[in-house]
């Protein structure tokens, strides 16, 4: 399990690129026939992928959890973003279709994943509450539209994970769709001081780019990721992106306030 530690604005400033990927970007969790995890100390959330394509897949227990097993203190929303699989909680078993959620509170201790052509992508922070395993079709999720196509970034916020959806102590979890011709997301920016947040970007063609934009609003910088690749985004960074085609992304965030309005909108002149 790679780990991310947390880092003070006044030092991302100075990061060339490389040292800005290698302490924000999310790459090479999708793998045939593995489990990945990145620890992040941004309110200790886990980002990971399981693509089981040879068979079942646990969701084993890490040395930097100390703990009996993984959701000994945690809870989890996936999504899948591939074919149809199956995610199993303590014997119970879950169909998920492409882009359906499923939620596992505190306390669920054997969990796997099976589909050939499946690809769960899994958010995970620490939890003090116990809340059922839960399931969510990707049509019951809650939508925001927002955006024009004057600006494009007409979109719609589909929201799986929160106060008035799937119940859960401390994680928000949803996915980001885009009208024909929109490309920009969280744009005008935001910034939510009591919250972290990733992004896993998905469904962009082959030889296409996602730019992503994050720093405080007078100082950003950019990155270029690829397909299946995710960013961390501390609470003093904006979090937006455009990219070179067509594309979704996955949102999830930990902190210590769970509404969706909390935001600190950035004008759009102000930025630099």
């Amino acid at each position: 399990m790679k780990i991310i530690h947390a880092v003070h604005p006044e030092d991302f400033v100075k990061y060339t690129t490389e040292q800005i990927r290698e302490k924000f970007l999310l790459d090479k969790l999708v793998q045939d026939g593995q489990v990945n995890c990145v620890y992040t100390h941004y309110d200790r959330m886990v980002v990971g992928a399981a693509k089981p394509s040879n068979g079942a897949l646990e969701l084993g227990n890490h040395d930097q959890l100390k703990s009996n097993f993984f959701l000994e203190r945690r809870e989890m929303g996936i999504i899948n973003i591939g074919a149809a699989g199956k995610v199993t909680v303590d014997g119970e078993a879950f169909e998920l279709n492409k882009l359906d959620c499923l939620y596992i509170g505190k306390g669920k201790q054997a969990v796997s994943f099976e589909g050939t052509e499946s690809k769960f992508i899994f958010f995970s922070c620490p939890a003090h509450a116990e809340h059922p395993v839960q399931m969510m079709k990707s049509a019951d999720a809650t939508p925001a539209e927002m955006g024009s196509s004057e600006t494009a970034n007409h979109r719609t916020i589909n929201k799986y994970v929160h106060p008035d959806g799937l119940k859960s102590c401390q994680l928000m979890l949803g996915v980001t769709n885009f009208k024909p011709g929109s490309i920009w997301n969280t744009m005008p920016s935001h910034l939510h001081d009591r919250r972290m947040e990733a992004y896993f970007y998905f469904d962009l063609p082959e030889a296409q780019r996602i730019i992503h934009f994050m720093g405080e609003p007078h100082e950003t910088r950019h990155m270029f990721l690829n397909n299946e690749e995710g960013i961390v985004s501390p609470s003093w960074s904006i979090h937006s992106g455009v990219a070179t085609a067509a594309y979704s992304f996955i949102w999830a965030m930990a902190g210590e306030n769970s509404s969706f309005a909390d935001m600190d909108f950035v004008n759009i002149m102000n930025l630099k």
